[in-house]
């Protein structure tokens, strides 16, 4: 690569195709450069991160409101038996399912997330906040059923959505960290929602004639209902056709991820996107089954956030110091999340920062299951949380990092990966009856026997991720001895 101010700026992958700078940073100094750059990079995080995070806040609170109205009277106000407050838990993954690949998809496809997805939110926040505001007004299994349902079909959206839309904006380098960030909205969704619904527990029971679960589910719907208004006017759609860019940090936007992945473009224009592409790659690709095996074994273990409370409950505390004590282990997990996807990003390093968050969950539900004291079981769900979410968080960046172009790919493979790793979810919720009260045996040991599984996973895609360098290497000193110089693609490199 060369090093003059012309040439692209590479992170550590070791890229040596030089992209020609477009005309209005052409002939910006290094020192210029840099100033626009950071200049972008902090309007991009202004624009971006703080209202996907809220909104994250929102959707998990909403979408995890019913394991807190678990402890304020649901099931026996709803009379439902035996397993079927789990099936309420479990049928939100089949509607989550069934909508994330075809909405990521069609979201590649027009290239617009500030009108598809705040559509969807005004839509779906509508419908999210709504339903889950009706699931505070439902009297029966069925009621709660359907609601539970049509709230994760509507949901499906947003989470992939953002994670395709943060790639297109965001070089390699620089994803863990906003990812980590982003996907902390949800750890610190598992901590307010503790302390929430333990105010409302303690202070609304029986208010208006109404029980503690009710008003849960009332308060947060409501408030997910307005904060979609203002989603609109804040979120970006990709560099290509955002509007609140002026031209030059529109150019420096889409060089940045050419120079990223070593001369091939990203999203320019709806017409060069075509729609089931990138699900046929991502089919046809061995990595990306490996892949999904690393993310469905490190999402095996987050069911656990829609019955953390019920574990917390067999400590025997009251009902309101059981909600109190479900927050620290999510706001742990919600420091260690970042601080991991920080040093991801520092390192350019994969493989370490999934693995060892993974064995630091596993350790964590084998305390949890084998011990018998209170202080032990704290201990193992103070570790467990924070390596279950780290694990999942870097997965995902995985993914969307190793399937980097072309968009269409990319937007599909973190779409079905994360659609994938929710079947889990549909079995999971069948492991917390309340009869494993007080160890879980079953839930932590099958958990923990996943997080195994991805770590196993996440060996075998190293070494493949390595040898398919290695062939990237080869190819380009038989490019080099054939005379062909700055091919696209040269010096590009899988992170490992």
């Amino acid at each position: 690569m060369e090093a003059d101010s012309k040439s692209a700026r590479i992170a550590e992958t070791n890229a040596v195709y030089v992209v020609q700078k477009p005309p209005l940073i052409r002939d910006l100094s290094d020192e210029e450069y840099s100033i626009l750059e950071k200049k972008l990079i902090r309007k991009m995080d202004m624009r971006l991160m703080p209202m996907v995070i809220l909104i994250y806040i929102m959707n998990y609170l909403d979408r995890n409101a019913i394991a807190s109205a678990r402890l304020g009277g649901l099931e026996e106000d709803l009379g439902l038996k035996g397993y079927e407050f789990q099936t309420c838990v479990a049928i939100l993954n089949v509607g989550y399912l069934l909508m994330q690949v075809p909405s990521n998809l069609f979201l590649n496809k027009i290239g617009k997330p500030a009108l598809y997805l705040t559509s969807c939110m005004m839509e779906s926040q509508y419908v999210w906040g709504v339903i889950c505001a009706c699931s505070g007004a439902t009297h029966s299994f069925g009621g709660l059923l359907a609601c539970r349902f049509f709230l994760g079909f509507v949901e499906a959206a947003y989470y992939p959505g953002v994670l395709a839309t943060l790639s297109a904006w965001y070089v390699r380098k620089e994803m863990s960290l906003r990812t980590g960030i982003f996907y902390c909205g949800s750890m610190l969704s598992g901590a307010f929602s503790g302390l929430i619904a333990a105010g409302i527990v303690d202070g609304m029971d029986g208010s208006r004639g109404l029980r503690a679960w009710r008003w849960l589910f009332l308060i947060e719907g409501a408030t997910t209902v307005v904060i979609a208004f203002a989603a609109f006017f804040v979120l970006p759609n990709f560099p290509a056709n955002t509007p609140w860019l002026t031209e030059q940090e529109r150019q420096l936007a889409m060089y940045r991820l050419e120079v990223d992945a070593a001369g091939e473009t990203d999203w320019v224009s709806s017409e060069r996107e075509p729609i089931v592409a990138g699900f046929k790659m991502i089919m046809t690709d061995p990595k990306n089954w490996i892949l999904a095996a690393v993310v469905y074994g490190a999402a095996s273990s987050i069911s656990i956030n829609s019955f953390f409370p019920t574990v917390v409950a067999s400590f025997g505390r009251s009902r309101v110091e059981t909600l109190l004590l479900t927050a620290p282990p999510y706001l742990l997990a919600c420091i260690v999340c970042a601080t991991v996807s920080w040093n991801a990003d520092r390192t350019n390093e994969r493989y370490w920062h999934t693995v060892s968050p993974l064995a630091t969950a596993m350790v964590g539900l084998i305390i949890a299951c084998a011990a018998e004291g209170i202080g032990p079981r704290y201990f193992g769900a103070m570790i467990m949380l924070p390596g279950i979410y780290t694990a999942f968080n870097m997965s995902m960046v995985w993914t969307a990092n190793t399937n980097n172009r072309p968009p269409a790919k990319r937007a599909a493979a973190v779409a079905f990966n994360n659609a994938l790793s929710g079947v889990s979810g549909v079995y999971s919720s069948y492991l917390y009856p309340n009869d494993a009260s007080p160890r879980f045996v079953l839930a932590f040991s099958v958990n923990a026997g996943m997080a195994l599984m991805a770590i196993i996973a996440s060996t075998v895609l190293r070494f493949v991720l390595k040898r398919e360098n290695r062939k990237l290497e080869q190819k380009e000193m038989e490019e080099e001895r054939a005379g062909q110089s700055n091919v696209i693609g040269t010096g590009f490199r899988y992170l490992t």
